[in-house]
């Protein structure tokens, strides 16, 4: 898993991957600490899968770029799965598990 701090870095990841999961993380928040805990151990169970994340305080900009950019309202914790470009599935708070982010997946 690639901590992500830049615009640019996170606009080349959309480019290059067709697929990959993203994680807005709030490095102050017990929920987000384990809502952190659950996507990475989703991750280390599905090594298939492309992982990021960035920690919302030292990446407002980018957290933000991707809240305006997407449409979709800032929340931390918050998952995202990327594919073609564009978030098919995203999810914030007590509800990123490992089931919902593997049943995101399917």
């Amino acid at each position: 898993m690639e901590k992500v701090e830049l615009i640019a870095d996170f606009e080349r990841l959309v480019e290059e991957n067709e697929r990959f999961f993203f994680f807005k993380h709030s490095t102050t928040c017990p929920v987000s600490a384990n809502a952190f805990d659950e996507y990475t151990a989703f991750l280390n169970e599905h090594p298939d899968e492309k992982g990021y994340y960035l920690a919302v305080q030292d990446s407002r900009e980018l957290s933000n770029y991707i809240a305006d950019e997407y449409g979709i309202t800032h929340q931390s914790p918050q998952a995202f799965l990327f594919e073609s470009g564009k978030p098919s599935w995203h999810e914030s708070h007590w509800k990123i598990t490992q089931e919902q982010l593997k049943s995101s997946s399917s």
